[in-house]
C-alpha cells in the first residue's frame, strides 16, 4: 500500500465503492455510480484514471476489462482527510471539533458509552 492521498468528494465515492468491492472492473464502477451520481461513463473512466495517477488505485488489464484495486488504505485516507478538516476548520484544535459534534449530533446510548470509554481511555 502507498501513502494516503487527498481525495475530492467525487473521488471518495469511487474509492468507497472500490474499498467495498475490490477487485472491481471499470464497467462495474460505471454501472454502480453513473446513474445515481449522474456521471457519464467517460466521467467515471476519467476519475479512475485520475485516481491511478494519484497513486490511489492499481489496475490490471484482463482482455478488454480493467480490474481496479485500492493502492491506499481507507483508514489512512480518512485520517488524512480528518486532519485536513481539523486544520482548516478548527485551526488544528480537536476539542472545539468534538464539542461541536457533541452539541449538534444525536447519539444512541451505545455511541455515548463508546465516546465515554474513549475519553476515559484518553484521560487515563
Amino acid at each position: 500500500m502507498t501513502e494516503a492521498v487527498e481525495l475530492s468528494d467525487a473521488e471518495w465515492q469511487v474509492m468507497n465503492l472500490i474499498w467495498e468491492r475490490h477487485p472491481i472492473t471499470a464497467q462495474d464502477v460505471i454501472g454502480t455510480l453513473a446513474e445515481p451520481c449522474r456521471w457519464s461513463p467517460a466521467t467515471v473512466r476519467t476519475m479512475l484514471h485520475r485516481l491511478v495517477k494519484k497513486g490511489a488505485l492499481h489496475f490490471t488489464p484482463e482482455g478488454n476489462r480493467y480490474w481496479y484495486r485500492a493502492a491506499v488504505r481507507r483508514a489512512d485516507c480518512v485520517r488524512k482527510a480528518a486532519r485536513s478538516f481539523l486544520d482548516r476548520v478548527f485551526s488544528g484544535e480537536a476539542a472545539p471539533l468534538l464539542a461541536h459534534f457533541v452539541r449538534t449530533a444525536k447519539f444512541t446510548p451505545d455511541e455515548l458509552a463508546e465516546l465515554r470509554r474513549l475519553l476515559d481511555q484518553q484521560e487515563g
